[in-house]
């Protein structure tokens, strides 16, 4: 337990510090967070023609209000977390990458609903956007890290009771 603890403090230090940095904001953070708009802009255009994606802004083309997804809001940081606990955690490697892949995907689905909801709350009113944006929606991606992670790790142990040799057969003698 203790391993797991310091090896998920860091790999969640060391990942956190490297998002920071030019190239991983470069080719990581500015990339993705441009395409979570526009996934979010496409999935919102199929009832809301005049909603459009610009880099990191998501707005209403007639009205001109929108949202900004900035660093903390792309679902970057949900994903270390997430990232950090798996790869800590001691289990094969396969189920380490199959653990990543949807957890992540279903990390993402998460905040995409998460930036459509703060796009029209935001259009809605300003001081339930607010609530929603700093503290709701925190806490609702993060509770989605742990419960991922969670039936990850439930997933794991199933896999490990299933592969385990089953004990010897108890010794039938007279008493």
């Amino acid at each position: 337990m203790i391993r797991f603890f310091l090896l998920f403090l860091a790999l969640l230090g060391g990942l956190l510090v490297f998002e920071l940095t030019p190239p991983a904001q470069q080719w990581v953070v500015v990339p993705w967070t441009s395409l979570l708009t526009r996934i979010s802009a496409a999935l919102m255009q199929a009832f809301d023609p005049d909603v459009v994606a610009h880099g990191k802004v998501l707005m209403d083309a007639t009205s001109g209000m929108g949202v900004s997804v900035e660093a903390g809001c792309n679902g970057i940081e949900a994903c270390i977390i997430l990232l950090s606990a798996v790869l800590a955690y001691p289990a094969p490697w396969r189920m380490k990458f199959v653990g990543l892949i949807c957890g992540m995907v279903a990390i993402q689905a998460v905040n995409v609903l998460r930036v459509i909801s703060l796009f029209y709350l935001s259009i809605w009113n300003h001081s339930i956007f607010e609530f929603a944006h700093l503290y709701l929606w925190q806490a609702l991606i993060m509770i989605d890290v742990l419960i991922v992670w969670l039936v990850w790790i439930r997933l794991v142990a199933r896999r490990d009771a299933g592969h385990r040799p089953l004990p010897p057969p108890m010794a039938q003698g007279s008493a």
